[in-house]
This record gives C-alpha cells, structure tokens and sequence, in this order.
C-alpha cells in the first residue's frame, strides 16, 4: 500500500468511526429522550443550587475517574512505550468513543491501542487484558459480598442455602485473587495450546507484571469503583435523599455488579440498565422513574459525554505511520 493510499484509509477509518459514533448518539436520543424528560421533571422539584452541584460534582467525579484510568493505562504501557499522562487521557478518551459502537466495549481496545507505537499495539491489548481484570476483580469482590448482603436481608432462603452460597462465594473470590496476582499462569496455559504458542510474544506481557505492580494496578481500579460509586450515590440521593446511605450503597453495588455480568452496548443498553435499577431498587424504594433518572444521568455523564470529547482525540490517531 502506497503512502497516499495509507493515508487516504487511515482517512477514511478516521470517518467512519466518528460518523458511527455521532449516529448513535443521535438515534439513542431521539428515541430514549423520555428518561431525559422525566429527570427534568424531578430536578424541578429540587432547589436548583443543589441541582447544578449536585451535577457539577458528578461531571468533575466523571473527569476524576476517567484521569485514573488513564494513569493505570499510562502505568501498564511503560513496559510498552514510554507515553504522558496527557497522551494516556486521550488514548482513554478515544477508547471511550470506539467503544459505545462495540459489543460489551471490545472497540475500547482497538481505540486505545492505536496511540502506541505500531509493532507495540497487539502487546498493547494484552496490557490492556490486565487493567480489566484488575477493574473485574473489584467489581467481582464487592459485587458479590453486597449480594450476600442484599439475598440475607430481602431473599427469604433457606439457612444452609444461604451458608452453601457465602463459602462458594469466598472460595471463588480467593481463586480470582490467587489467579489475578498469579497472572503469568495465564500465559503459561496459553503456551501449551500449540496453535497460540507462535504468538507468545505478544501475551508475554500479562506475566510481565509482578505483585507490587498489580497491586498498584489493582488500587487504581478500587479508587475508580470508589468514585462511580460515590457518583450514583450523590445524583440517587439528590432525587431521593430518605433512602438511608448503608442501603442505597450496597443496592449501587449490587446494580453495578449485575450490570457488569450482562452483555451489553453502551448506546443501546440504557434500557437494560432502567430495567434492571429499577427492579433492584423496588426492595429499598418503589420510586422507579427517580431511579430511572439517576442511572440515565450517570450514563449519560460517564459514558456518553466522555465519547463525544474522544472523538477529538480519534482525529489525531495515526493509523499505520506510528513505528517507533
């Protein structure tokens, strides 16, 4: 391919990206407004000082949360290539913005990658493998130890279910911290599949990464789930400030836990999301359209704006001269 042909495609892919983007944007708007609308009716209600600090907080939890992760992208890429903290912000960023378009997020991958050096971005996936289980480990852990929670007090289960559920609970959640902080046993499976063998260079990189740096890795995503948490509890308690904050917390935890687990489409699954808060929160509130609004609100702040400002950044992607 020629260099004027590269630069034509690279183009082109720079296009289409940001027209699938904004499309659906525009569609998801043009037909889930309703939830939009009735978040506007609640917020009427409320004092709009609170109101507008309230969303304030939450839009700055958002940039909070979104630094972070990109200090953990900027932390797990060293090994790759040396890049600022300002270069990992927009390889987040434009991650955002492939991903609302991708099936549970996979373009995320392919967006931040593309920031890397060309011979660096399969390993560049691979890093990234490891940042995502860190964040899952967190979500596995609290998710499940809230759902013990929630089955004990609202779940009417039989006592040795209920006793057979915590132990296989625990001993799950040992395993998945035993195999997170023994990552390089992952590529050492991978190395006796014959066909994926000829690709140890790239999977190399997961074993690459000892305790002190998971840990950090870890502590990143664990201050992460803190502030989105933290977010949800700021916009449900804004709408509906009598839910008492031990319960709404472990409800938002609960929430996040089953969220994560379902397959989803960031654009698409707003419905999936209503639905599933909606019916979680019936045990603490029967207020379901505030609790619609809250989870709409969140994903609007933490996934959708965050998109449209990557898309700036996907302008800047070098798709094939990036060879340092």
């Amino acid at each position: 391919m020629t260099a004027a042909a590269k630069k034509l495609f690279s183009y082109l892919l720079k296009a289409t990206i940001l027209v699938l983007a904004f499309a659906f944007i525009y569609h998801q708007f043009l037909n889930k407004n309703a939830n939009l609308k009735q978040f506007e009716l609640l917020i009427k209600q409320i004092s709009g000082n609170q109101v507008v600090f309230t969303l304030s907080a939450v839009v700055l939890l958002m940039m909070v949360n979104w630094l972070l992760e990109s200090l953990k992208w900027q932390y797990l890429s060293r090994r790759l290539a040396r890049i600022s903290v300002w270069e990992a912000v927009e390889a987040v960023f434009c991650g955002l913005t492939w991903a609302i378009f991708t099936p549970n997020r996979v373009g995320e991958y392919g967006g931040r990658v593309m920031f890397l050096p060309n011979r660096k971005r399969i390993h560049g996936v691979f890093a990234m493998a490891v940042g995502s289980f860190s964040q899952n480990v967190i979500t596995n852990i609290t998710g499940l130890l809230a759902s013990l929670w929630f089955i004990y007090y609202f779940l009417e289960l039989n006592t040795w279910i209920f006793i057979g559920i915590t132990i296989l609970t625990f001993i799950f959640l040992g395993l998945l911290l035993v195999f997170y902080f023994n990552i390089k046993w992952l590529v050492l499976l991978l190395n006796r599949i014959k066909f994926l063998k000829k690709y140890h260079r790239f999977f190399d990189i997961m074993g690459r990464y000892n305790f002190n740096e998971l840990l950090l890795v870890i502590g990143y995503s664990l201050a992460r789930f803190f502030v989105f948490t933290f977010q949800y509890y700021l916009i449900i308690h804004l709408l509906l400030p009598s839910i008492p904050f031990f319960e709404m917390m472990m409800t938002v935890i609960v929430f996040i836990f089953i969220q994560s687990a379902l397959p989803s489409l960031d654009l698409l699954d707003i419905g999936v999301r209503s639905f599933t808060a909606a019916h979680l929160f019936l045990y603490i509130t029967n207020q379901q359209i505030a609790i619609i609004a809250a989870v709409s609100a969140i994903w609007l702040i933490n996934l959708i704006i965050p998109a449209i400002l990557g898309s700036v950044f996907v302008l800047k992607l070098k798709f094939f001269d990036r060879t340092a």
